[in-house]
C-alpha cells in the first residue's frame, strides 16, 4: 500500500483509516519520507503512543516543537513560549497557572452556563428549519465559552475562531503560508491588547488570572502571555467544534445507533460522547523528537529522529478495542486517545469539552425534530485537525424556548 500521511488529499474524507490499518499490521514503526523535511517515524500502535507520551525526557515536545512541518530556530524559540511546546519541569510550572480552572470540579461549575449557551444557540436557528451546522452551531459554542472564560466580547471570540481555522489548514489553496502566519500575528496582537486591558481592569476570568500569576516568582512576560492566550483559544475550540460536527455525521451514518441513543439518552449520552471522540478523533497527530538512541518494537530510533504519533490509528487499534471500526454508542470501556496519550500533555480542557459536547447533543437530539443532513459535508483541509468546514442540516422549524 502507498503510505502518505502528509498530503492534505489523504484526509479528503477524514482520517486515512485504511493506511492506518496497514501500518498497524505491517509496519507499526514506519519510516516516512518527507519532501520538505528530514523524514519521520510514523507511530501507529496504541501502546507505543502511550509509552512515547509518558516519557517526555526521551521524546521531547520542546526540541523541535509538536507540529509536522519544520520550523527554523527563531520560530521554535517563539513556539517554546507556548505550553504545548514545553517539556517538564518548565511545562509543569506553566500548567499550574491554569490547571485549577480546568479541574473536573471547576468544569462542573460551568455546567449550567454551558447548558444555557447551548440552548441560546439552538434558539437562534430553530425557526429556520435549516442551517450550516459548523458555522451556526458547532463553532459558536466553544467560541462563546472561551470568550466568557477569557473575559472578552463574544464577537471577538468568534473572530478568534475564524483565525484558528486559518492557522490549522494545511492546504495552500485554502490559506497560504503567509495568510496562516498573518492569522497567528493577528491573534498574538489581540492577546497583547487583552493583556493591557486586564492589567488596567482585572476581572474574574482566566486572562486576568494569567496576567497576575507568576512562575517561580516571575510574572509572565508579554510574549509568554500572548502564546498562552493563543494556546487556550485554539485548544478551547478545536476538539469541541470538530467533534460536534463529526459526531453528528456519525449519527447520520449509523441510524440504528442514533435511534438507540435517543431511546435512552440519559444513560447512553456519556458513553456516546466518548465513542464519538474515539471514532472521529479530532486531533490527528503530534510530533515528538527522540533525545537519545532508543528502540521501539525492534526498530532503532536515533537521537534527533522525528516521530509523529497518530491518535486516530491508536483509537482503531485491534489490540485495544473490540471491533474497532464499529460505531457503538454504548462502548465501555473506551480508553481512547482523543485527548492525547497521557503524560504531561494530556488535554487540560477535556472536562470542559465533554460538558460542551454533552450539552449540545442533548439540545440537538431533544429539540430539533426531523434532524437530518442537508447535503454532503465539506471536510476541513488539514493533516493536523480532522474536522468539517461546512455541514448543511435540515430540521422541522419550531419556536425558541422563550416563546414556548
Amino acid at each position: 500500500m502507498h503510505i502518505d500521511v502528509i498530503s492534505t488529499s489523504s484526509y479528503a474524507h477524514g482520517h486515512p483509516w485504511e493506511q492506518y490499518a496497514w501500518l498497524r499490521a505491517n509496519a507499526p514503526v514506519f519510516w516516512h519520507e518527507e519532501p520538505e523535511g528530514p523524514g519521520f517515524w510514523v507511530i501507529s500502535k496504541y501502546d507505543d503512543i502511550k509509552m512515547i507520551s509518558r516519557q517526555p525526557r526521551l521524546f521531547s515536545s520542546a526540541a523541535k516543537g509538536v507540529m509536522m512541518p519544520e520550523t527554523d530556530e527563531a520560530g521554535l524559540a517563539a513556539q517554546r513560549l507556548m505550553m504545548l511546546n514545553m517539556d517538564p519541569p518548565q511545562h509543569d510550572r506553566f500548567k499550574l497557572l491554569v490547571s485549577r480552572g480546568f479541574t473536573p470540579r471547576n468544569a462542573q461549575l460551568l455546567g449550567d452556563r454551558i447548558a444555557t449557551l447551548s440552548a441560546e444557540i439552538i434558539d437562534d436557528i430553530i425557526e429556520r428549519g435549516e442551517c450550516d451546522f459548523v458555522h451556526d452551531i458547532a463553532g459558536r459554542l466553544p467560541s462563546a465559552l472561551i470568550a466568557e472564560l477569557m473575559g472578552i466580547p463574544r464577537a471577538d471570540g468568534e473572530r478568534l475562531y475564524e483565525l484558528t481555522e486559518l492557522m490549522h489548514t494545511t492546504d495552500d489553496s485554502v490559506a497560504s503560508p503567509e495568510q496562516r502566519g498573518m492569522a497567528v500575528v493577528e491573534m498574538l496582537t489581540y492577546a497583547q491588547q487583552v493583556a493591557v486591558d486586564k492589567r488596567a481592569h482585572p476581572g474574574d476570568d482566566i486572562a486576568s488570572s494569567l496576567i497576575q500569576a507568576s512562575v517561580d516568582g516571575d510574572a509572565l512576560t508579554d510574549s509568554e502571555f500572548q502564546w498562552f492566550f493563543l494556546l487556550l483559544v485554539n485548544a478551547g475550540g478545536d476538539t469541541t467544534r470538530n467533534l460536534l460536527a463529526a459526531g453528528l455525521q456519525a449519527l447520520f451514518d449509523h441510524p440504528d445507533e442514533r435511534a438507540r441513543l435517543i431511546a435512552d439518552l440519559d444513560s447512553l449520552l456519556p458513553t456516546a460522547v466518548e465513542e464519538m471522540l474515539r471514532y472521529t478523533t479530532p486531533v490527528i497527530n503530534f510530533r515528538r523528537t527522540a533525545m537519545a538512541d532508543t528502540v521501539i518494537r525492534g526498530t532503532a530510533i536515533a537521537a534527533g529522529d522525528k516521530l509523529m504519533v497518530f491518535y486516530g490509528s491508536a483509537n482503531r487499534d485491534e489490540d485495544v478495542f473490540v471491533d474497532p471500526d464499529r460505531f457503538d454508542v454504548g462502548r465501555n470501556p473506551n480508553p481512547h486517545m482523543a485527548f492525547g496519550g497521557g503524560g504531561p500533555h494530556l488535554c487540560l480542557g477535556m472536562h470542559v469539552a465533554r460538558l460542551e459536547i454533552k450539552a449540545m447533543f442533548r439540545e440537538l437530539l431533544t429539540r430539533l425534530t426531523g434532524l437530518g443532513s442537508g447535503g454532503p459535508p465539506q471536510p476541513f483541509a488539514s493533516n493536523f485537525i480532522a474536522g468539517v468546514n461546512s455541514m448543511p442540516i435540515v430540521f422541522t422549524p419550531a419556536k425558541p424556548l422563550a416563546q414556548v
